[in-house]
């Protein structure tokens, strides 16, 4: 409201002195107004015993002079009124209406006074009433019968010349034989209440000049102190920690004083202790992150290395088969070299020859690339280098490098690859590591005699979105509970049995997609069977260039 949003704005000086200002004021003419009004009343009352007085006095004193109709005897009763300055004026009639003396002059209406006048004549008491002249000038009219009593003798008593008792033949009766007006001005009454109401005026102010004085000096004595407190506090919030207030009060005001030196004492002792830190943070910074990089290469490289150790024996197979075909061929060809003559070698064995060195030759790349893929899922480096690689290759590879495992467990591997997928930029050694954790966890949720379906698609291009590669691993196996799924992707979460993994495979495959730009997403139901979903984006050239110059500024700014 807009009162409230103005005393808002005020000071806190002002919030103080006007409120009380006003209520002292509001309270002083209250008292004031009650007070010239008590007197006002006061002073018409006093006017009005005045008046009664007076003509109850003049009604007794001027029955003789009623009587015999005499001024003489009665203007020298009604001079004695001028030693009063409130009379204006008196008159004494008979009681035809004729005016047998009078005194003064009457400015009010014949009409309005004849009112009055006939009240009077019909009560027989007095009768008053405050009545407005010609002139503007207010009269305080009273009306007073003037009386006389007579003594009445009853007809029965008449002619007894003895043995009556008077008192009780004679009765006293009150008879009206004139009327006396008398108009007082109130003008005196209007002048004392003028004087009253001057006087009270002047004490409001008085009154409320001495409370405004006395307000101010003590809200001076209240603000002044909180004064210097926001003064202070305005210092320190501007960063000035050295500000000291100082105060000799032991009230709240004291100790909010106090509250302040130890809290700029504190922020103070704060500020040096962060600047200190500031100095050292680049290094702590460069240590961390080092620290960091060393845990996530040992993390991935744990992981390789469990990895490897599930795929031992399947390797060992798979380079057991080249090896004894290699074994047996070159045995056979040492012998029969031995047994026959080279001059007599027929071109047919020479070509059975060829034939058996082809195969010894075929078996050693089939052992080489054996060995060289379980070396480079193996190998440890501690720089990502991203390559323009071909993700089908790299999912074939890792399909040669797991199927005599999923073989031995009885699995059906179902591979359906994209013919057009693109190249991307990417590390082949990491996205094999993702794609191999993916293969064996589907393995180890699937029964004997299931299938694992492998499929990749494109998602072409649109506008500057590069478009992306997707790639799924399919599992009929037991599935995750739902209440696991948001899960998975924290380290050392595993549903698995003890033994069996370390639930830092799919944390390690995340972390990669994540380096990636890409996502891995899985949707699974129990005894229905997962799948795990790995999208990674293709950029286009003007975007890596862009990518690559961001990566080098965020990195100068980390260092």
């Amino acid at each position: 409201m807009i009162w409230q949003w103005r005393l808002s704005d005020m000071k806190l000086r002002t919030k103080f002195v006007l409120p009380i200002s006003a209520l002292v004021m509001v309270c002083m003419i209250v008292l004031a107004g009650y007070l010239i009004q008590r007197q006002s009343e006061s002073y018409h009352r006093e006017l009005e015993s005045q008046g009664e007085t007076m003509i109850k006095i003049l009604a007794i004193n001027a029955e003789s002079g009623v009587l015999f109709e005499s001024p003489y005897e009665l203007d020298p009763l009604l001079s004695t009124l001028s030693h009063f300055s409130s009379v204006e004026y008196c008159l004494i009639q008979n009681l035809e209406g004729n005016i047998i003396s009078h005194i003064g002059q009457n400015h009010i209406p014949l009409d309005t006074l004849q009112v009055l006048r006939d009240c009077g004549r019909e009560s027989i008491n007095l009768v008053s009433d405050y009545i407005v002249g010609r002139e503007g000038k207010e009269l305080f009219v009273l009306v007073y019968p003037i009386s006389t009593e007579k003594k009445v003798m009853p007809r029965e008593t008449l002619g007894m010349t003895g043995g009556v008792d008077l008192s009780l033949t004679q009765s006293t009766v009150s008879e009206t034989i004139g009327w006396i007006e008398l108009g007082m001005s109130v003008e005196s009454v209007e002048q004392a209440t003028t004087h009253a109401t001057t006087a009270a005026v002047f004490l409001t102010l008085i009154v409320l000049l001495a409370t405004i004085l006395i307000v101010i000096l003590i809200v001076n004595a209240v603000v002044q102190p909180i004064t210097t407190l926001v003064e202070a506090t305005d210092k320190i919030s501007r960063g000035d920690f050295s500000t000291i207030v100082q105060t000799d009060h032991d009230d709240e005001i004291g100790q909010l004083a106090k509250t302040i030196n130890r809290m700029s004492a504190s922020l103070r002792q704060s500020r040096n202790e962060i600047e200190q830190y500031n100095r050292t943070l680049e290094e702590k910074i460069i240590e961390r992150t080092k620290q960091l990089d060393d845990a996530q290469t040992q993390l991935i490289q744990s992981e390789k290395m469990g990895a490897i150790g599930q795929l031992a024996a399947g390797v060992a197979h798979e380079l057991n088969n080249p090896l004894g075909g290699i074994l047996g061929y070159a045995q056979f060809t040492l012998e029969k070299l031995h047994k026959n003559i080279p001059d007599k070698t027929t071109p047919k064995e020479i070509e059975g020859y060829l034939r058996y060195v082809g195969d010894i030759e075929l078996q050693t790349r089939r052992c080489k690339t054996i060995v060289q893929n379980l070396l480079r899922f193996s190998r440890s480096s501690r720089t990502v280098d991203f390559d323009e690689i071909d993700v089908n290759q790299v999912m074939g590879g890792t399909i040669a490098f797991v199927e005599h495992q999923l073989r031995m467990n009885n699995i059906e591997l179902e591979v359906q690859l994209g013919t057009d997928l693109p190249t991307l930029q990417g590390n082949a050694g990491q996205l094999q590591q993702v794609f191999t954790n993916l293969i064996i966890n589907a393995m180890h949720a699937s029964e004997q005699n299931t299938v694992i379906t492998i499929t990749s698609r494109y998602h072409h291009a649109l506008g500057e979105f590069g478009g992306t590669v997707e790639f799924n691993v399919i599992d009929s196996g037991h599935g995750i509970a739902q209440e696991n799924i948001k899960k998975i992707f924290e380290p050392f979460f595993t549903t698995k049995d003890v033994g069996k993994g370390t639930g830092l495979g799919l944390s390690v495959s995340y972390g990669i997609i994540k380096e990636h730009g890409g996502e891995i997403t899985v949707k699974s139901e129990i005894d229905k069977g997962t799948t795990f979903t790995v999208i990674l984006p293709v950029q286009k050239k003007e975007q890596l260039a862009d990518i690559s110059k961001d990566d080098n500024s965020d990195g100068e700014q980390s260092v």
